[in-house]
């Protein structure tokens, strides 16, 4: 019986191998490289890196851009979460249980601009909202309304972003939502409304508590898309731009490396993006994890 298990324990470790070498190739060791790099001054063409310990994050900590930055990218996580966490679950809420025809047609609108690029999806949202011939443009017109150069205003431009992103990302976010919502057991909610409890309370205290385990899922979803996402319509459209207004530290990293060949203050930039990413991981399993339900 032991030698069965010694077998089996060994079978599984070599199972592991493809996964771990995948893992280490593209992922483990671009960390450490990254990691690595971040501590030399380098073009990405001198054979020779030069040496400058913590010159690099010294650097971008002492830009009062990297703040504004900083501050985007929060920004972009908040706004996000809003249009693809919060809306996508009251949504899902009112299909499963207020509306009952129709599903099917919800689902397949709001999930067929998930397989069309991000890319076609920016530029098509260019000609939309243009502010002098896009249609919301000419529409606005008739009301008297005269639409802003979102693309050169601050705040506008996140704000748009965002929606574009969104436009990208909320189906996926609500037919996994939805799935979560469906399985909440429809006795409680029928007993609550016997009990003449109102659709919002049944909502805060019965569906959103036991669908939990779903929800936790696109809410860390969703913090990556605010982070990662963003990127396309920022390259395709703003570059960053009007005054480092739109970029956030994903696309810092890439400017930095890839416009102005800093590697290695892009490689800084990076580390410290990784560290956003592990704090804001930290405190969802300290402050929200434990509060989910998972069933049996």
């Amino acid at each position: 019986m032991l030698k069965t298990e010694k077998k089996q324990a060994v079978l599984g470790y070599i199972f592991l191998i493809p996964s771990l070498v995948m893992f280490t190739v593209f992922m483990f060791y671009p960390m450490f490289y990254t990691l690595y790099l971040s501590f030399f001054k380098w073009n990405m063409i001198k054979p020779v890196k030069e040496f400058v310990g913590l010159a690099n994050y010294v650097s971008v900590l002492s830009d009062p851009n990297t703040w504004k930055i900083f501050g985007n990218t929060l920004l972009y996580i908040v706004i996000l979460l809003v249009f693809n966490f919060i809306v996508p679950y009251v949504l899902s809420f009112i299909l499963s249980n207020i509306v009952k025809k129709g599903h099917g047609f919800y689902k397949s609108a709001f999930f067929l601009p998930s397989v069309i690029s991000l890319v076609v999806g920016s530029m098509l949202y260019v000609w939309i909202l243009n502010p002098i011939s896009g249609p919301v443009a000419i529409i606005a017109k008739h009301f008297g309304i005269t639409m802003p150069f979102w693309s050169k205003t601050q705040g506008w431009v996140i704000a748009v972003l965002c929606i574009i992103t969104t436009w990208k990302s909320f189906g996926y976010n609500f037919i996994i939502i939805l799935a979560g919502v469906s399985g909440v057991s429809q006795e409680v909610i029928e007993a609550a409304r016997l009990d003449n409890i109102p659709m919002w309370k049944i909502f805060k205290d019965i569906v959103l508590p036991m669908s939990s385990a779903t929800g936790i899922y696109v809410f860390i979803t969703t913090i990556v898309q605010g982070m990662q996402y963003v990127f396309t319509p920022i390259k395709v459209i703003t570059q960053g731009g009007p005054n480092y207004a739109s970029s956030n530290m994903i696309y810092m990293s890439y400017h930095e490396a890839f416009t102005l060949y800093s590697t290695g203050t892009s490689s800084a930039v990076s580390v410290m993006t990784m560290a956003l990413f592990i704090i804001l991981l930290i405190l969802e399993f300290k402050f929200v994890e434990k509060g989910v339900y998972y069933e049996n």
